[in-house]
Parts: C-alpha cells; sequence; structure tokens
C-alpha cells in the first residue's frame, strides 16, 4: 500500500510538470456589451429564450428586441424587408447604436455601430426564397451560377443589413474574411456578426447556452475526429489543415481518410471536436443512440443543405449534431459551393487562439448575403484554456498532460514522448498511450503506431475504446492496401466484442472489404421470355 501511494505521489508531480507552462496571448474578442438578441415577438418560446440567454450572459437590459416576424422558417424576401431588415434598421436608429451616413458613392452605411453581433433566437425565420421568375424566351444562361441567384440565410443577410441599397441577387464580399485580428480589433463598422441559438427544441437550445458557458470555466478538453472522405481538394486541404493544428498543439486526433465516411455506430467516445464530410443525412457514429458529445463540443459536417432545416433532429446535419450534444456549428441553407462555405482551417485556426465563435466563424466565410449559418452562443469560447488555465476536472486530466507536453517540448519531440511514455506506462492510461499512437500514425510510422494502439487497448477500461483501437489497426491495413489481413481483423474483432453496438461499425467496413455475394436468383420468379 505504502509503494501504491509513493507512486501515485510521484505521478501526480509529473503530470504536474506538464501542466505548468502557459504561453496563450489573450485575444481581445467579443463582449456581451457588443451583443444585440433578436427574438420573434409572435413566438412566445422565443422570447422566453432571448430573456434567458440575456440573464445567462448579462447582456444590457436595453439591447434585447423582439419583432413580429412570420411564424415559418421560409420567407419571402418581401417578409424579410418588411418584418426584419427594415424594423430593425429604425430600432438601431431610435436607440442610437449606430451612425449612417453616405459614401462618396451615395451609399447609406454605418460609420459607428455599438453593436458587433446580433444573436437570432429561435423563432427567427431562418431561410430567404427566391424571388420567382420566369425566364425570358431566347435567353443565354448566365456566366455563373452564383449571380442570378437571391435566396439567402436571413442571417447571412443581416451580416450587411445597415448598408441599404445593396444587390440582392448574387454574393456580397466579407471583408473579414481571414481576418487575423479579431471583430473588436477591427474597424469594419459596416459589418455585424450573426449567429443562431435555434435548434429542434427549446430544451436543446437551452443546453447549447449552458454548455457554452459552463465549458468556459474549465475549457474544451477531449479528442478530436476528422473524417476527410477524399471529396474534393480545396475541402480535403482544410481538414488536413485542421489535422495538423491539433497536433501542433497535444489535441489527439483520429483521422479516418478513406472514401468512405466513418461507418454507423463508429465508437467515437470523448468527442470534443468533429470535422467531416459529405453525407447527405446524419451518418456513422451519429446513428448510435449512446452517442453524445463531450459538454461544449465543436462539430460541423459539411454538405451543400447542412442547415436546410433546423426542426428534425434527424435529418441534415447541423439539427442533430446539436441534438446530440454539440455546443457550436455552422452549416448551409441551401447549395452554396464549396468555396463559398466556411473555411474549416481558418475557424478551427481562430477558435485555438482564443477567439469567440461567432469571430472564428466569420472570419471563415468568404462571402455575406448568401447560404450560410452559425448556430451557436457568439460569445463562446470554447479555447480561452487552451494554456491550462481553467478550473482543473479529473475527466480532463489526461489530455491536459497531452497538451501541457507539446507547450512544455514543443521542438523537442523526442523528450516529449519519453515523458509521455513513462506517464501513460505508470498510469496505465489509455488516452495517454493513443494520443501518443495517433502521432505516430499521422508520421506514417505504423510500427510504433501498432505498438501503441495495443498499449492502449490494453490500458483502456471501456469496450468501446479498446475496440477503437482494434479498429485503427485494422485501418493500417487497409491504407497499405492488405486487406486479406483487415478482413481477418474485423472478423475477429467481431467475434471479440460480440453483441456491442458498436460493431456494427466492423459490419460497414466488411461490407466494403468483402461484400456478400448476390443473394441466389429464385427460378420461380424469373419472369418468361
Amino acid at each position: 500500500m505504502l509503494r501504491t501511494m509513493r507512486n501515485a505521489q510521484s505521478l501526480t508531480t509529473m503530470l504536474a510538470v506538464f501542466l505548468t507552462a502557459t504561453l496563450m496571448t489573450e485575444a481581445r474578442t467579443l463582449s456581451n456589451r457588443e451583443v444585440l438578441i433578436l427574438f420573434n415577438k409572435a413566438n412566445p418560446e422565443s422570447a422566453r429564450l432571448a430573456e434567458a440567454y440575456q440573464k445567462v450572459r448579462a447582456i444590457p437590459a436595453d439591447q434585447i428586441l423582439g419583432l413580429t416576424m412570420p411564424l415559418k422558417a421560409d420567407i419571402t424576401r418581401d417578409e424579410y424587408e418588411s418584418s426584419i431588415a427594415k424594423p430593425l434598421r429604425k430600432a438601431f436608429d431610435e436607440k442610437g447604436w449606430w451612425k449612417r451616413q453616405r459614401d462618396p458613392q451615395g451609399l447609406l452605411l454605418p460609420t459607428e455601430n455599438k453593436i458587433r453581433a446580433i444573436v437570432l433566437m429561435r423563432g427567427v425565420p431562418l431561410r430567404i426564397q427566391p424571388v420567382p421568375t420566369k425566364p425570358e424566351e431566347g435567353a443565354k444562361p448566365p456566366p455563373d451560377p452564383i449571380s442570378p441567384r437571391d435566396e439567402a440565410c436571413v442571417d447571412s443577410e443581416l451580416a450587411m443589413f445597415g448598408i441599404e441599397s445593396l444587390p440582392t441577387k448574387g454574393v456580397l464580399k466579407n471583408s473579414f474574411f481571414e481576418s487575423e485580428k479579431t471583430l473588436s480589433e477591427t474597424y469594419f463598422t459596416f459589418f455585424i456578426l450573426t449567429a443562431r441559438i435555434d435548434a429542434p427544441t427549446i430544451a436543446t437550445c437551452k443546453q447549447m447556452i449552458k454548455d457554452a458557458v459552463d465549458t468556459e470555466n474549465h475549457g474544451l478538453w477531449g479528442r478530436a475526429y476528422v473524417d476527410v472522405a477524399n471529396k474534393f481538394p480545396e475541402g480535403d486541404m482544410w481538414l488536413n489543415k485542421v489535422i495538423s493544428q491539433n497536433m501542433g498543439i497535444g489535441i489527439p486526433t483520429v483521422t479516418d481518410r478513406f472514401n468512405d465516411t466513418l461507418p454507423k455506430n463508429y465508437p467515437m467516445t470523448d468527442a470534443a471536436i468533429y470535422y467531416g464530410w459529405y453525407d447527405g443525412d446524419v451518418s456513422g457514429p451519429f446513428l448510435n443512440p449512446s452517442f453524445i458529445f463531450r459538454p461544449g463540443a465543436v462539430a460541423v459536417h459539411l454538405h451543400s443543405f447542412s442547415a436546410d432545416q433546423l426542426s428534425n433532429p434527424h435529418k441534415n446535419w447541423c439539427a442533430p449534431l446539436l441534438t446530440r450534444g454539440a455546443a457550436a456549428t455552422v452549416g448551409n441553407v441551401y447549395e452554396p459551393y464549396l468555396h463559398l462555405t466556411h473555411h474549416f482551417d481558418i475557424m478551427h485556426d481562430r477558435l485555438l487562439k482564443g477567439w469567440s465563435f461567432a469571430e472564428a466563424a466569420w472570419a471563415a466565410m468568404p462571402v455575406t448575403s448568401w447560404q450560410g449559418v452559425v448556430l451557436g452562443d457568439p460569445l463562446y469560447r470554447p479555447f480561452m484554456h487552451i494554456d491550462g488555465t481553467g478550473e482543473k476536472r479529473a475527466e480532463d486530466r489526461d489530455f491536459r498532460a497531452l497538451r501541457a507536453a507539446m507547450r512544455q517540448w514543443p521542438d523537442a519531440t523526442k523528450e516529449r514522448r519519453k515523458k509521455l511514455v513513462d506517464a501513460a506506462e505508470k498510469l496505465k492510461s489509455g488516452h495517454l498511450a493513443e494520443g501518443l499512437a495517433l502521432e505516430y500514425m499521422e508520421q506514417g510510422d505504423m510500427p510504433n503506431a501498432r505498438l501503441w494502439l495495443t498499449k492502449a487497448k490494453d490500458f483502456h477500461t471501456t469496450k468501446e475504446d479498446k475496440l477503437r483501437q482494434d479498429i485503427q489497426i485494422i485501418a493500417i491495413e487497409r491504407a497499405a492496401k492488405n486487406n486479406p489481413a483487415a478482413i481477418t481483423g474485423l472478423r475477429n474483432a467481431k467475434a471479440e466484442y460480440g453483441t456491442l453496438s458498436e460493431t456494427e461499425a466492423l459490419s460497414g467496413w466488411l461490407n466494403i472489404l468483402d461484400p456478400p455475394p448476390p443473394p441466389i436468383a429464385d427460378p420461380t420468379k424469373i419472369p418468361k421470355q
């Protein structure tokens, strides 16, 4: 017993060494005094949600505004102008939230703006429908598919609503795109961040708010999962940059680079970050009824219609991800075209730098008056404690150690790995061992990856975590085109894990690598010639 106590003390000391260094510089991000809450007066639940958010974030009481809007998600351009844009401009004028004047081109636009962000509550319409047009006989098709379109997300349209007489067709340039400074550090007085607290139920909306605020006390810790899927080079590049960013900061990242997306019921435990593409509706790990994200998770799936609707928790992507516990996501309400969606690598980079979610998401969006929507508390800063500050929790210990080791020895890989090896072995930590394995895999060192995946399986205590190590070993065989070994591994794992619901992921890969033969035709049902 005495020896066990001494070992525990020495291990506590070892982890304390990891958790000492801090190097984060504080970004001046969006303030609660710069946020306007917008709700639908025709919807009592929208008003109550607005009041709840105002209290939690201590938004000034005079910065909560109700407008009477249609009780539907889809509205016409005229309904948008009459029920949202015009009365909102009137409120800004009357309350002195901005000052506007005409520029040399004659456009009326804000030159000063007290409000830097608008958060839309559930109940505010989501989409502006296209204006019906009758094609002219013999007219040539437009030179591009974007310029004739006038459908848009309400939120995206509001980003520059202070400038009057802008064209409604096509897109407008987002001057904040790729900014290295937060909006609070810029002079884009004509641009307003928008975000939306919206989901299939009011309970989910309230959970999004609570999880964002709670997570800021201790930080977002856990594992990242990135599903590259190899669809188009530009999108794949964004995801590969996210993986590189995570590795450089010590966030353990499970990566899937097969053309098929993650299989049904994949064992995605301790998921704090998720990026993937390109299924039309929620799939893979998220079909498992027992799956839930870590509170405060940022989870995004790139698809043209990921936010086509926000009321059905089983359709598209944004609504299902929020229902399964994500606090923040982004999406598209109509076809946006890849280059005009949120650039994941930029968004993730700004989040890791401690930016608010709204600022990070809008710095990643090239255009306004288009299809993108930001879902979550605009003030939420998931990585404000990335430097190891904040409340310490037992469930975060090993994830904190991985990041702290990267901060302590960023350029001394050998020394850092030795410290982590010692800690993993002595603590019997599956999280630390898997973190080492994931780093080796990303660097192409498969022998060491296998070694540490095997150790991680031994150290992990849950069947779901153990199964993931087997799947990753099988993935090494599959990536090397060693299908016989991969098939054998899948069959052995199915026998080992039996009725565990996550074994369905094994069946998914088996059906790809070793598809069952087609059913034998019934001669009695063959039609006569």
